[in-house]
């Protein structure tokens, strides 16, 4: 497949070296610092399912450089997402699917505005890595793994085609005949385990092992469940405890890219997610005490470290 990769940072650096490893064709949109490692030492990948030392690697600032795409993996920031979206359009051709594997539940309307409907196609990625250096992408812990479809649930030949392409690559994968289903279950844990760990400022071990942290972590991702459900999104009533046991079972020292992104001083995407769940509650008369507390207090570092 003919793949490009609009973010290379530590989704789409992983899953794009993985795919480039096993002989598809691939192009890396990088920029600063990460560029110029790339071009010079190429893309380096850390992980306990195998290193990777890519040579040779194709890669630019300019994506109508790489030629029409079968499929784009799209991993930018949130608050790039409109812009980026805009620079992508001249590697769209007539069959060409993007697949946001971005944080949050409003990514893909923000491409259909720009791209079109037909261009979109739902995806969610579950995977803890970083950029540890230009150039070297580290992957923690084993879990490596991408569930994505057609939004009207169909099996379509490029679904298969790229889901046959992630096997291959040795990636987990996973068609889903539900993905906006798929895409909120995940923002579930995404919002409890960013807010939590972002306020808490540690990882998750000691938060879900603290009576009173638990239960505010609990409470976070209800108020999603509700939301989502007043959206029309069939989770059942009880699914924040399916995910607290979740959170039972990952490593303790897992974290979030929100908590990594406040503890660098970085720009963070608390907007997109429980500024997002406020945003819907209202609209939805949903209330989300918890999550606008989370809101309120990281919009101090929502544009970075403050002066």
């Amino acid at each position: 497949m003919r793949i490009i990769v609009m973010g290379t940072g530590g989704v789409g650096g992983y899953f794009g070296a993985r795919l480039a490893n096993a002989g598809h064709d691939v192009t890396f949109i990088a920029r600063g610092k990460q560029l110029a490692a790339i071009r010079e030492g190429g893309l380096r990948l850390e992980s306990p399912r195998g290193n990777l030392h890519l040579q040779g690697v194709k890669v630019t600032d300019k994506p109508a450089e790489a030629g029409i795409a079968d499929i784009v993996l799209f991993g930018v920031k949130l608050w790039d997402t409109a812009d980026a979206a805009e620079a992508i359009k001249p590697v769209i051709g007539a069959h060409t699917a993007v697949v946001s594997f971005q944080n949050g539940v409003i990514k893909d309307d923000t491409l259909r505005q720009s791209l079109g409907d037909k261009h979109v196609i739902g995806g969610v990625c579950y995977i803890a890595a970083t950029i540890a250096e230009p150039g070297l992408i580290r992957h923690s812990g084993t879990m490596q793994k991408l569930v994505f479809g057609e939004y009207d649930g169909s099996s379509s030949a490029r679904i298969m085609q790229f889901r046959d392409a992630c096997a291959q690559a040795g990636i987990d994968v996973e068609v889903s005949a539900n993905i906006r289903r798929a895409i909120w279950e995940k923002f579930v844990f995404l919002v409890g385990l960013s807010g939590t760990t972002s306020t808490v400022r540690t990882p998750i071990g000691p938060i879900r092992a603290n009576a009173r942290s638990r239960a505010f972590l609990r409470a976070v991702m209800d108020e999603v469940v509700q939301v989502a459900r007043a959206e029309g999104v069939a989770l059942p009533a009880d699914f924040a405890d399916d995910r607290l046991a979740f959170a039972d079972q990952v490593p303790a020292t897992m974290s979030s890219s929100m908590h990594n992104d406040l503890e660098r001083g970085n720009r963070i995407e608390v907007q997109w997610l429980s500024g997002d769940v406020v945003a819907r509650g209202v609209r939805l008369g949903v209330p989300t005490p918890c999550n606008r507390a989370i809101f309120d207090i990281l919009s101090v570092h929502a544009e970075g470290r403050p002066a």
